[in-house]
């Protein structure tokens, strides 16, 4: 139970980069590389601010407003200075590798001896369950900061979640997925195609920037090199998560991001459960996102082949 706990709350932290990666790969159609590491920033920000003797809010709120600096630098490479996305985002991406050892001082910093969030939530979850260590959860010993962290962070994923959907209904929200869908358009009815894809980039890495401050908390630690392989990962819970609600609608998708995720980060678990050597980890990952790509068109073309068949008989 301990694993799945565990699991579930590293899905959900993670499901917090997906939506990020959402919102740059899906809505505004660029597969932003700066996730790797805008997702180091925000960790490297709260674990320096935590060990300063900031307060564990502060130092997340901190972190996420770093992501978000991130995505802007992207944004104005991408519009401003003219470079291309993709390549806008590898610059970034490099140039925060440095950045991150200037803000943490080395390559790793520990988070034993601070108050983080997740010790803040261990806290509230004794008041709350009468100062009980573990306790009995369908029939499994549980303890009560495992669990209060997943209660704690399913609440902030689902307030992520809200924020989202009803924002992109709203006219600047409409007008952003616009940009990403019909820039020629959106710039004939006046509004500025360089401006949303800032501010879009921006949100985005904020979003990543959260991940990582929360990531480093529940870890116990930052490191400079936690951001590899971030966006596969992204990519392949937004993939997975429109292949579970096979809808379009944003709402859904939002839902289906998180379940993307969550559900990769069970598979993994499950597969390292079963004795999956971690050297083979990014391997999987790979493997997990060939299928996750492959499957929907295969699946669609084997639908129009059945009915071509049947069409013949």
């Amino acid at each position: 139970m301990t694993l799945l706990i565990g699991a579930l709350t590293l899905g959900l932290i993670l499901a917090v980069l997906a939506l990020g990666v959402y919102v740059s790969f899906r809505i505004f159609n660029m597969p932003d590389l700066t996730a790797e590491g805008s997702i180091t920033l925000g960790a490297s920000v709260a674990a320096a601010l935590l060990v300063s003797g900031h307060n564990a809010f502060v130092s997340t709120l901190a972190g996420a407003f770093a992501g978000s600096m991130a995505g802007m630098a992207t944004g104005l490479l991408a519009t401003k200075c003219r470079v291309n996305p993709l390549l806008s985002g590898i610059l970034v991406m490099t140039g925060l590798y440095s950045v991150n050892l200037h803000v943490m001082g080395k390559s790793n910093i520990p988070l034993l001896e601070v108050t983080t969030l997740a010790d803040l939530a261990e806290r509230l979850g004794e008041r709350i369950f009468g100062g009980e260590v573990n306790i009995n959860l369908v029939g499994w010993t549980v303890s009560v900061r495992d669990l209060s962290m997943f209660l704690g962070v399913l609440l902030l994923v689902t307030a992520v979640c809200l924020l989202l959907y009803f924002f992109f209904r709203t006219e600047v929200g409409t007008a952003l997925r616009a940009t990403g869908d019909n820039p020629q358009m959106i710039c004939a009815l006046g509004v500025s195609v360089d401006t949303g894809t800032i501010f879009g980039l921006a949100m985005s890495n904020g979003l990543i920037g959260l991940s990582g401050a929360l990531l480093a908390q529940f870890q116990g630690f930052a490191d400079v090199q936690m951001g590899i392989g971030m966006v596969v990962l992204g990519i392949a819970s937004v993939i997975i998560g429109e292949a579970l609600v096979g809808s379009r609608t944003i709402g859904l998708l939002i839902v289906g991001t998180v379940m993307g995720s969550v559900l990769f980060r069970l598979l993994v678990a499950i597969a390292l459960r079963w004795g999956l050597n971690p050297n083979d980890l990014k391997l999987i990952t790979a493997l997990f996102v060939f299928v996750a790509l492959v499957m929907p068109d295969l699946a669609r073309r084997l639908k129009m082949r059945g009915n071509r068949i049947e069409e013949a008989a």
